[in-house]
């Protein structure tokens, strides 16, 4: 697992940190996390749903040249160690830390964290047609609101970055027509 040194560190935000860090920082901009896609792959029993019915969150998949669009933020040196505590603690359902060069929106590069649930950890659901993850984000809610808010607080995050994410975006759609009740005829 990657850990943090007692510098100003970046961390890149893919997800929920996009729209709600909830840490202190000193900037945040647009970044792009080269050689991966977001998906909802990953299982949410403490946040976006409950251990008998857990919600979808977003995790990242290698994917030769893609690029990832998000939020990088620079923590001040004097609070790395408690976010990163903070961090580890919401991100404990099945996510890691991996270091990665980050690509941000003012030409520079850095390294930066990068919390990613892969494929071996307890709550992966792993890949599903688009359809089927879309009724389950509707019908998932756990202590952090329900899953569908998650799914539609992320396509306005990615909206307002310029994102071109057909995954999210879809996923919307279809929830979308989920929640739409049939027209009375």
């Amino acid at each position: 697992m990657a850990t943090p040194n007692s510098d100003a560190a970046w961390v890149f935000g893919y997800g929920s940190l996009i729209w709600r860090p909830g840490f202190e920082y000193l900037q945040a901009q647009p970044a792009i996390l080269p050689g991966y896609v977001r998906r909802f792959w990953q299982g949410s029993h403490d946040h976006r749903g409950i251990p008998e019915q857990p919600g979808r969150v977003v995790t990242l998949i290698p994917q030769a040249g893609a690029r990832c669009l998000g939020m990088a933020y620079l923590l001040p040196q004097q609070t790395v160690t408690t976010t990163f505590e903070q961090l580890d603690h919401r991100e404990k359902n099945g996510y890691s830390r991996i270091n990665s060069e980050l690509h941000l929106n003012d030409g520079n590069r850095v390294e930066g964290l990068v919390y990613i649930a892969t494929e071996g950890n307890f709550a992966y659901l792993g890949e599903a047609p688009l359809h089927e993850i879309a009724r389950q984000i509707v019908r998932s809610e756990g202590p952090s609101g329900h899953n569908l808010e998650y799914l539609q607080e992320l396509a306005i995050a990615l909206r307002q970055l310029g994102a071109d994410d057909p995954h999210v975006f879809e996923l919307e759609s279809l929830a979308q027509g989920i929640n739409t009740p049939p027209d009375p005829d």
